[in-house]
């Protein structure tokens, strides 16, 4: 199944338009899926991202969570220019910016239940996040951080999985320097107590970063298995 190329489209919040990608796939979709981004912003990757869902069926959108800074797309070592722009993202805006991007698939005809949400980095926390707030069909976190002290304003992840009210994947890399590998299996453990589905893979070789080929830390064999076991989570779970 082949995508049409993703393109940006601008999506109203309360704080004024937020750009988003939206990849849509050839003939009806079979749901939608929320991508949020990495802390770089909507690089190339989210975008390729947005594509590979699109070409699986779904109807992906990636809102900019960053739209309230000038700057918003940031070099994968840009961490000066970026910290600034992190320090300013709330519990309050980042969901505000999640429920606007859902509001967008709704009004494009996805039920919730056949709506998902991935994220990346950031975007993972976010993720996990949003799984303990909503109900949706389905989460998937890669590497996001946080788990046992909240960050971007979020509550610790371990405290948001036990929690859970959406079915939630999470997929770290061993050797993230950033979350250790005691509190990843914290979350599954937190995780396993909630009534929803969840399932926690550890890649032994992979470091933070490791589904993004634009980063020195891409591990290709690990970013294999797991965007196959991305697609299979959403197909089972919204399907």
């Amino acid at each position: 199944m082949e995508s049409h190329e993703a393109e940006l489209i601008t999506i109203e919040t309360a704080d004024g338009p937020m750009s988003a990608f939206l990849a849509v796939p050839e003939g009806a979709p079979r749901g939608g899926v929320i991508v949020v981004q990495e802390a770089f912003g909507l690089t190339g990757h989210i975008r390729r991202v947005s594509e590979a869902l699109a070409a699986d069926g779904w109807l992906a959108i990636a809102p900019a969570l960053f739209h309230r800074s000038e700057e918003q797309l940031f070099g994968y070592s840009d961490y000066d220019k970026l910290g600034p722009v992190i320090m300013k993202l709330t519990q309050e805006t980042i969901e505000a910016d999640i429920d606007s991007a859902l509001a967008a698939l709704s009004s494009r005809g996805v039920a919730a239940s056949a709506t998902g949400i991935i994220g990346f980095c950031l975007g993972g926390s976010v993720t996990l996040a949003t799984a303990a707030r909503c109900e949706l069909g389905a989460a998937v976190t890669f590497y996001g951080g946080g788990l046992a002290e909240g960050r971007f304003g979020l509550e610790a992840g371990i405290d948001a999985a036990a929690r859970l009210r959406t079915p939630w994947l999470g997929l770290y890399g061993d050797l993230d320097e950033h979350i250790p590998v005691d509190d990843v299996e914290r979350v599954r453990v937190a995780a396993a107590t909630c009534s929803v589905d969840s399932q926690v893979v550890r890649y032994a070789e992979a470091d933070h970063g490791f589904h993004c080929d634009e980063r020195p830390s891409f591990h290709a064999e690990s970013s294999t298995d797991a965007w196959k076991h991305t697609l299979q989570f959403l197909g089972e779970h919204l399907g």
